[in-house]
């Protein structure tokens, strides 16, 4: 008889498990609320159109042979192997029985309850705040080009500001500056000049995981295309119209972008089983939670202690492959190894075709990068259509620019 397995999540993690697991011994349940795989490293791109949405993702019906239920779980009854669910749509709720459990629901953004950030910044975790971010940049311009605007009004609107210097708030910021400089130039020319994009970091240096000569390199690149950096800064407060950092400056502002750490999901905080004192699950090394026999988990909300993973999308889909074959060899009476980490590098990119490399073997900038940065994430790609679509995009802002038509 099929041991009933469940999949919290559709991340990395998640969608890398549910495609390694074997259907003949398993049936495979996915619950997450968001009925698709997203490739996040590309979701900076489609925020200025240099992508599209729908070319990073991939519907989770697409895993054959699994059930999904567009759901999310609020309680994990681990005695009686329950989970408490509920439609975040029709707040039905229900419960649902499992064998195994997987969990691999990741993290949330991290406001630090400082004061209007929820209310006002744009967060850039999914696809609906790509959406919500990329038609804000739109409005941005279109206002600042009504007739009898003051300057200051003007300058108002066309102030971005990015809180967090990570590959997140640095990859955004580099696509902003694209756009910019590719084609607000020919379809705002009157605008142009008066943007200003700052950045805004607690720490002493941008991309604080990078080499350090990669990330002077990006300090450089970015006052070449007079991005503003301010190191050594935070937010303290947020109005509608402005923004207070620590140094008792404030400044008005169009857009801002919150990229600047993450925390644990509200399942994850909750929960009874063993956490760490960041909110973290606590498992061994076979990806199993401390003190339970049948709920594994991968991904951002855990920590196997003694190894601090880095939180990367990497981590989380070499987790999700090694315990789809771990489950799948323990069904058939079949020793399993311990988890171990291959560390690939990372990549980032920051702008004007220039991309960072920081693996073990090769720590590279530049062009010749931002070519390989580019090959890569093609590869990495979980579909053959999304390697078409990403591909044809790019080619199609290579040549007609990006649309700035907003809907």
């Amino acid at each position: 008889m099929k041991k009933k397995l469940v999949v919290l999540g559709s991340g990395f993690g998640a969608f890398s498990a549910a495609k390694e697991l074997d259907t003949d011994k398993f049936d495979i349940t996915i619950v997450s609320p968001r009925n698709h795989f997203l490739f996040t490293p590309l979701l900076p791109s489609t925020t200025v159109g240099t992508i599209e949405f729908r070319s990073i993702i991939e519907p989770i019906r697409n895993i054959k042979n699994t059930v999904y239920i567009q759901a999310l779980c609020n309680r994990i009854d681990e005695i009686n192997k329950t989970l408490y669910c509920e439609d975040p749509d029709t707040k039905r709720t229900f419960t649902l029985g499992y064998d195994i459990l997987i969990i691999s629901v990741g993290e949330i953004t991290n406001s630090y309850n400082i004061e209007g950030v929820d209310k006002y910044a744009y967060f850039l975790r999914e696809v609906a705040d790509a959406r919500k971010i990329r038609s804000k940049v739109i409005d941005c311009f279109e206002n600042a080009s009504i007739p009898g605007l003051s300057e200051d009004e003007i300058k108002c609107y066309l102030r971005f500001v990015v809180c967090g210097g990570g590959p997140t708030g640095v990859e955004f910021a580099a696509e902003l500056h694209d756009f910019i400089d590719e084609d607000v130039r020919k379809k705002y020319p009157d605008l142009a000049n008066r943007i200003e994009v700052i950045l805004i970091e607690a720490g002493t240096k941008l991309l604080n995981t990078f080499d350090e000569k990669l990330s002077e390199y990006t300090l450089k690149i970015f006052k070449r295309q007079k991005i503003n950096v301010r190191t050594n800064s935070y937010i303290t407060r947020v109005t509608e119209k402005e923004i207070f950092v620590n140094d008792g400056s404030h400044f008005d502002y169009g857009l801002l972008v919150w990229a600047a750490g993450n925390t644990a999901t509200n399942l994850i905080r909750e929960s009874t089983l063993l956490k760490n004192k960041r909110q973290k699950l606590v498992i061994d090394e076979y990806l199993r939670v401390s003190g339970t026999e049948n709920i594994y988990a991968i991904g951002d909300c855990t920590e196997i202690p003694g190894e601090p993973f880095p939180v990367t999308a990497q981590v989380a889909q070499s987790q999700g492959k090694y315990i789809g074959k771990a489950l799948n060899k323990l069904t058939k009476g079949k020793h399993v190894k311990p988890f171990k980490f291959n560390d690939l590098g990372m990549l980032a990119y920051i702008g004007s075709h220039k991309a960072l490399a920081n693996t073990s073997q090769y720590k590279g900038s530049g062009f010749t990068t931002w070519l390989f940065w580019r090959s890569i994430y093609v590869t990495k790609l979980v579909s053959l259509k999304n390697k078409i679509l990403v591909l044809f995009d790019w080619f199609k802002t290579f040549v007609f620019g990006r649309d700035v038509s907003n809907f």
